[in-house]
């Protein structure tokens, strides 16, 4: 396999797992520049190795930070990451609410309850009972896929 092939594969697989890191240019430490183990595209090995310059070989945080191509703050939260889960700790989440916050089992509930009792109602009625009884606002459109899941389920 030629490397070229290898270079893409590993991209696409570090890619799909999120550990792409997406300024790879801004590194400019001596181990990602002369060494071919060290790859600047891989967003964890290059701050796990942030974190090790700054640790063992003693630079200041604010180097360290520079030459990974990154903010003081984001040495501090990769800092912080890699102390509460090592270096699992340092493959990033996916941000904000992780599944329907607004959209709990009390409102479909609710809304269930409306569509049982009164037919087919239009999304936007439903909704408008919604931000009434509960205070939360939502799409229409949400209120019919949420529904949906919730009968696919069979709940």
């Amino acid at each position: 396999m030629s490397t070229g092939r290898r270079s893409s594969a590993k991209t696409a697989m570090m890619k799909q797992q999120g550990t792409l890191n997406p300024h790879p240019e801004r590194i400019t430490d001596n181990l990602f520049r002369d060494h071919a183990f060290f790859d600047p595209r891989d967003l964890v090995q290059s701050r796990y190795e942030m974190l090790r310059a700054v640790r063992e070989d003693g630079r200041s945080v604010a180097t360290a930070a520079l030459q990974f191509g990154c903010s003081r703050p984001t040495y501090y939260k990769a800092q912080g990451d890699f102390e509460a889960g090592g270096m699992a700790g340092l493959v990033p989440r996916k941000r904000g609410p992780h599944g329907g916050h607004k959209l709990n089992d009390e409102v479909l509930d609710f809304i269930s309850q409306q569509v049982e009792a009164n037919g087919s109602l239009p999304g936007a009625a439903l909704a408008a009972q919604v931000l009434k009884r509960f205070g939360v606002q939502v799409h229409k459109s949400s209120l019919r896929r949420a529904l949906s899941r919730r009968e696919k389920r069979g709940g």
